[in-house]
């Protein structure tokens, strides 16, 4: 699956401001559906990082092959999003 519903579904989620909600649900729900697959894999750590469950994020950091982020959710979706789009 392409992407571009996940980097919909972050955008959607950063408008909210990267709480726990309605937003946040369709992206972990989205994460979980598509398990396996490599943007996914890498958006669930942020999800869990949201929810302040930093164990779970670090387990998804480890198995989409990416470090562990820390700081500001929207610094981390911004870079996440680049990769994401080709423009880095």
């Amino acid at each position: 699956m392409s992407a571009a519903i996940l980097i919909e579904a972050f955008d959607r989620l950063a408008t909210a401001g990267f709480v726990m909600g309605p937003e946040w649900e369709a992206v972990h729900n989205l994460c979980q559906a598509h398990e396996g697959e490599q943007a996914f894999d890498w958006g669930h750590p942020l999800c869990h990082r949201i929810e302040g469950d930093e164990w779970n994020a670090g387990y998804w950091y480890r198995r989409a092959g990416r470090p562990v982020a820390g700081g500001e959710f929207a610094e981390e979706w911004t870079g996440m999003r680049a990769v994401l789009t080709g423009g880095s």
